[in-house]
């Protein structure tokens, strides 16, 4: 593979002052959590953290692909945490970066666009760019950290090994969820669409839909072949089997608020009653209020 020491070696330097500055500010337990690990061969992922641990809150995983022509990050985390991902992309390799695919529109996956280059190629779906038009973090001159390229429903970038397939499925987490295939790989990158083992975060400012969620999930499984291992929003890397069960907890999540308000109950029984627990005792329960309140109100 190509090193291209001396490229690196300036984005390094030019952004040593910043990255000293920023990672002053970080949280050493944030710091500590961020670290990069190799999922297969050329792809990596420095890891986020759970955002019930505040204190080592860094957001989402980021993806790091390494090709012949330049690194892909997919997604960047906070803002403030730019220095940090290239620090741990340095340990690997010294291609430089040369596009960042924003999973979706919230500031822990897109947070730190701004630190890069603006020669990066910034892609995500089409909807996502709309939404982050109205994010402050992207107004005035920092629009050009904007997404350049987006897509409908599906894209392809690269060829041959280094081949990236982007998919939008429909709603879910927010209105333009992109999911990112590694067919070489037969890895699967969800963002938050499979962010961790609790109910989800429904958006719903931001086209996000909790009755559509199990719908979008189970158009994923239906329709990419041959992935085994997936990369989700916030927890470690895992399988396809756990996406899969993710998708029935989000829909039987569903079914239980429906068949709450079927028998005439209100939101605040609801959180009573549901429990999900039994089925899914590995499953976490800081989420579960937020997502019943809102599959309620959208449901009404």
């Amino acid at each position: 593979m190509r090193r291209v020491i001396i490229l690196g070696v300036i984005i390094v330097v030019g952004a040593l002052s910043i990255g000293l500055r920023s990672s002053q500010s970080l949280e050493q337990a944030a710091l500590d959590a961020a670290q990069i690990e190799q999922v297969k061969d050329n792809l990596y992922v420095i890891t986020g953290s759970s955002p019930t641990n505040r204190e080592a809150f860094s957001g989402g995983n980021t993806g790091v692909f390494v090709t012949d022509h330049g690194v892909t990050v997919v997604d960047t985390k906070l803002a403030g945490w730019g220095a940090v991902i290239l620090d741990r992309i340095r340990t690997v390799t010294d291609e430089p970066v040369v596009r960042i695919i924003n999973t979706h529109t919230h500031g822990d996956h897109n947070g730190s666009n701004g630190f890069f280059p603006e020669t990066v190629d910034i892609v995500a779906h089409e909807n996502t760019k709309a939404n982050m038009m109205r994010m402050d973090t992207f107004q005035g001159e920092d629009e050009k950290f904007l997404p350049k390229q987006t897509y409908s429903d599906r894209l392809t970038l690269g060829s041959g090994d280094d081949r990236m397939e982007l998919y939008y499925f429909g709603r879910g987490h927010t209105d333009g969820d992109t999911f990112i295939v590694y067919p070489a790989l037969r890895v699967l990158q969800t963002g938050d669409m499979f962010p961790w083992r609790d109910a989800p975060f429904l958006d719903g400012n931001n086209g996000g839909s909790g009755v559509e969620f199990p719908q979008t999930l189970e158009r994923v499984l239906a329709s990419i072949q041959n992935v085994d291992t997936v990369v989700p929003g916030h927890i470690p890397v895992t399988t396809w089997s756990s996406l899969r069960e993710y998708q029935q907890f989000t829909a039987d999540l569903l079914a239980a608020v429906q068949s709450a308000m079927a028998a005439g109950q209100s939101a605040d029984d609801a959180v009573e009653s549901i429990d999900l627990s039994s089925k899914y005792p590995e499953y976490a329960t800081s989420r579960r209020e937020a997502a019943i309140r809102a599959i309620y109100d959208e449901l009404q």
